[in-house]
């Protein structure tokens, strides 16, 4: 993968954060630094720590499949952007009941929106990534733009509420942008390796 496709990656990964953090400041109502701090850290540590735990558990394997390595990593990746595309029209109410300044709601919403991240890690084994040193790049810019885009979020929800949740369609675009990095990572193999 190339350091576009891992940033754009990485933006897709996060729009399930972008979301719930949408929802999460229009809770909020007004800016409180420390949790969204909290909220914000919490969804990046563990986008970062998934797919770095998809990937170590993948690497034990991956050699056994190269042959349809690439097969494995779009059904991954398509699989997980349809998921995406087939949530985003879905009519949910904006207003969720939740609070957002607990810390285990945050570790709770942290590892529900990352649990994509780590199936994306078991795609990383099955692409040749073989070092540590190959995977801290992309955790870290999964981790960093997860980071930012809770952020984004949460300012959103509290200054635009629920209208602007529906409008950005989060979701819909993140499932697209993996959608999209499957076919050309599937194209790539049978057409030009």
């Amino acid at each position: 993968m190339t350091g576009f496709e891992i940033w754009l990656l990485a933006l897709g990964l996060a729009m399930d954060c972008f979301a719930v953090s949408i929802a999460s400041g229009i809770i909020l109502k007004r800016l409180q630094l420390r949790p969204m701090l909290v909220m914000a850290l919490g969804f990046g540590f563990f986008q970062a720590l998934m797919p770095l735990l998809g990937w170590i558990g993948a690497s034990f394997f991956s050699h056994l499949i190269e042959s349809v390595d690439h097969w494995i990593a779009f059904a991954i990746l398509l699989f997980l952007g349809g998921r995406m595309v087939l949530e985003s029209f879905k009519d949910e109410d904006c207003k969720q009941e939740y609070d957002p300044t607990s810390l285990k709601v945050v570790l709770a919403l942290s590892v529900a929106t990352s649990i994509d991240a780590l199936a994306v890690g078991v795609s990383f084994a099955f692409l040749g990534i073989k070092d540590c040193s190959a995977i801290l790049p992309p955790i870290c810019i999964i981790g960093f733009v997860s980071f930012v885009m809770s952020m984004i979020g949460l300012i959103f929800g509290i200054r635009f509420g629920c209208g602007i949740a529906r409008k950005l369609r989060a979701e819909l675009w993140g499932g697209i942008i993996l959608i999209l990095i499957g076919i050309k990572i599937l194209i790539e193999h049978l057409f030009f390796s």
